[in-house]
């Protein structure tokens, strides 16, 4: 399975991202975690420490010169398979693994700036960006997680089709909507119509009649547990809200497969 998360910055979909990732694992699958985000929070979310984070693939220029500039010209669709073990990073179960099952594993690999991919950009660094997103995306037998900046754009139309679903993440305020709405307008129009919208610190009441909305809806109340942990840990996993997480977590995955 391979989801993309989408919405305006800070409704918390790097959280909904992590909760999923480790959901996924927990039930005996192995996860792909990309931050394609250039907040590069994912890994905080998940509980890395910031000395065990991955050096984002965009600041890593001898790459891009070996990939890119391979054999003396300019090469846009380099071969990029043997990336992700190289630079990815082991992310720890937070949580016990459900009874009976023998868990996967979770990999984080941090993008950095990615600025308009998908609409062509051809600057060496996000050439290479492209190709390791799309190659993930496309070739991975795993099941793969993309944290994205608002929009869907910079996935590009080769990339999108290859999604099995997105996620879109938004919290109760008419801007949030607005954006979701926007991100599923653009999701329609690259052929990406499987679609969920999560309603993230949900407190009652139905969301604007937007017409792009995503029509399968869930919901995600205020957690106690995470205001209070937030203000000293931007860790969101094994919350004493886990086990209601882990229900809504399922309930995405049913609706998307």
């Amino acid at each position: 399975m391979m989801l993309a998360f989408a919405g305006k910055g800070g409704v918390g979909k790097t959280s909904v991202t992590s909760w999923m990732a480790d959901w996924l694992a927990r039930s005996g699958h192995n996860v792909w975690m990309i931050d394609a985000d250039t907040a590069l929070s994912l890994g905080q979310a998940s509980g890395l420490a910031p000395e065990l984070l991955p050096q984002p693939v965009s600041s890593r220029t001898d790459l891009v010169r070996e990939r890119i500039h391979a054999e003396g010209f300019i090469n846009l669709n380099p071969d990029v398979g043997d990336l992700p073990r190289e630079l990815a990073v082991e992310v720890p179960l937070h949580e016990e693994p459900f009874p009976g099952v023998v868990p996967g594993w979770k990999r984080l690999l941090v993008m950095g700036g990615l600025s308009n991919a998908g609409g062509g950009c051809a600057c060496d660094a996000n050439a290479l960006l492209k190709a390791l997103l799309a190659s993930m995306v496309m070739d991975s037998q795993d099941c793969v997680l993309v944290d994205l900046e608002s929009g869907v754009e910079h996935l590009g139309r080769g990339t999108a089709m290859h999604v099995d679903g997105l996620v879109v993440v938004t919290e109760p305020s008419m801007r949030s909507f607005s954006t979701a709405s926007e991100v599923g307008r653009m999701a329609s129009e690259l052929g990406l119509d499987r679609q969920v919208l999560v309603i993230n610190r949900y407190m009652g009441g139905d969301p604007p009649e937007l017409e792009h909305l995503p029509d399968r809806r869930f919901t995600i109340p205020v957690l106690g547990g995470l205001v209070q942990r937030q203000m000293t840990d931007g860790n969101v996993l094994n919350l004493p809200e886990s086990v209601e997480l882990d229900a809504i977590m399922e309930r995405i995955v049913a609706a998307l497969s």
